[in-house]
Formats: C-alpha cells, sequence, structure tokens
C-alpha cells in the first residue's frame, strides 16, 4: 500500500497546501526541514508530491498541538529517516512531560487546599501581633529552621520587611502564606525555582482563592494536550503503516 501511494497521483505544492491552509512555500520549507520525505522532481524540476506527503503532513500537523512544533519536527525527521525508535522516545518524552505537569498541578492544589483553612482561621503564632512575626516563631511554625527562611528570601519566594529600630526580620500575613505555600511545595520535591511563578501568581491575585479559575483553565489546557497527543498518534501511526 506504501508503495501505492508513494508513486500514485502527482500532487502540486499549492494542492498540500490548500487543505491546510498553509502557503506554497511552507510545503517546500516542510519538505527542506525533512518533516515531508523529499519529493521527486518532474523534468522541467517542479517538485512531485504524492498522497504519502499528504499523510506525512497531516501526521507533523495532527503532532503539533499535543507536542509542540520543536518536537513535532524532530518526530518526523526521525521517521523520515527510517529511526522509528527514535520516534518513540522523544513521543514518550513528550508524554512524561505532560505526566510530570499533571503532578505538578495536583501538588499547586494540594498545597493551596492547605493554605484554605489557616486562611479562614484566627491568627496563630504564626502571625503575632499586629506588626507580623519575627523569622524565629514562623520557623518554628512551619517547622525548618531560620536558615531555610532567608533562602526563601534570597530566591523571592518571601519578602520580609525590616523592623527600622531592630533591623529584625518582620513577616507580614501575606509573607506567612507565601512562605506555607513554599513549604507545602518543598515537601512536594519542587525546586524553589519552580515554586517562584506560583508565589508570583498568589501575589498577582491577592491570595490563592482567585486562583480557582486559573487553575481550571490548566487542568482544561492539559486534558487538551492530552487528547491531541491521541490525534496525533493516530495520524503518526497511519502515516507510519503507509510507508511500510
Amino acid at each position: 500500500m506504501g508503495r501505492n501511494l508513494q508513486n500514485g497521483g502527482r500532487l502540486r505544492p499549492v494542492d498540500l497546501a490548500r487543505g491546510h491552509g498553509l502557503s506554497t512555500q511552507a510545503i517546500r520549507n516542510y519538505e527542506e526541514a525533512g518533516i515531508l520525505p523529499a519529493a521527486a522532481r518532474t523534468p522541467s524540476g517542479y517538485r512531485a508530491y504524492t498522497p504519502l506527503h499528504a499523510m506525512a503532513l497531516g501526521a507533523f500537523l495532527a503532532l503539533v498541538p499535543g507536542h509542540g512544533h520543536r518536537t513535532a519536527t524532530s518526530v518526523m525527521r526521525a521517521v523520515n529517516r527510517g529511526e522509528v525508535d527514535e520516534a518513540c522516545r522523544l513521543i514518550d518524552e513528550s508524554h512524561a512531560q505532560l505526566l510530570d505537569d499533571r503532578r505538578t498541578l495536583r501538588a499547586v492544589e494540594r498545597a493551596l487546599r492547605d493554605l484554605a483553612p489557616i486562611a479562614g482561621s484566627a491568627p496563630d503564632a504564626a502571625v503575632s501581633g499586629p506588626g507580623g512575626t519575627f523569622i524565629g516563631p514562623l520557623a518554628d511554625t512551619l517547622g525548618i529552621r531560620p536558615a531555610t527562611l532567608r533562602k526563601w528570601e534570597g530566591a523571592g519566594l518571601v519578602r520580609p520587611r525590616r523592623d527600622p529600630l531592630t533591623g529584625y526580620r518582620v513577616y507580614d500575613e501575606a509573607d506567612v502564606r507565601d512562605a506555607r505555600l513554599t513549604h507545602q511545595l518543598r515537601r512536594g520535591g519542587y525546586l524553589l525555582e519552580q515554586i517562584a511563578p506560583l508565589i508570583a501568581q498568589v501575589r498577582a491575585a491577592g491570595g490563592p482563592a482567585p486562583l480557582e479559575a486559573a487553575l481550571s483553565d490548566w487542568h482544561g489546557r492539559l486534558s487538551a494536550r492530552g487528547r491531541a497527543m491521541l490525534t496525533g498518534a493516530a495520524e503518526l501511526e497511519a502515516y507510519l503503516r503507509e510507508r511500510g
């Protein structure tokens, strides 16, 4: 069947481009990039594509939404070189990244849930007094060392002010919230540089509650990626079968 598709039905670049809203230059670029197999040439030098090229184009465009342009390009290059194992490895890495993103989302949701009862309760030892709390009581409440809080401060995860008289660090309610959230995520195994963007989102939203819509959207995007990966896999498998 692959031979029939390869040899039958000559297609022009415009024939491939029209069905996907692409330009003929994009088709030529895809061939030069190795996304499409090399096309034969007519006696006058024009490219002669086949239905197999159309299947390669369809597979690539189906892979992009789930895996991204770079990975989709690398997958198609590997397939067209006959390196199917390499193509599968690239796809496996992309799936592993999606799984890691799902785990991150779950960790963020758990951390925010753990903050919820604290946010609605009366002030505790961690926020003693109207002016906030000092590094020692906050560290004791979290069960960590003061040096850890200083390290988090250096990474921008907490931003205590300094008492003008003593120079001591003073943590207000927002600082305590950020420290608790950082603590939860660190317990989940996340690095400080992975935690920083979430802390920035919490600060921008004014607290964890307004992030519910963002988390719901995050769920939706991950689900869309997963389904797009299924679509891309089906198109790629069809292309592999036709290549024989």
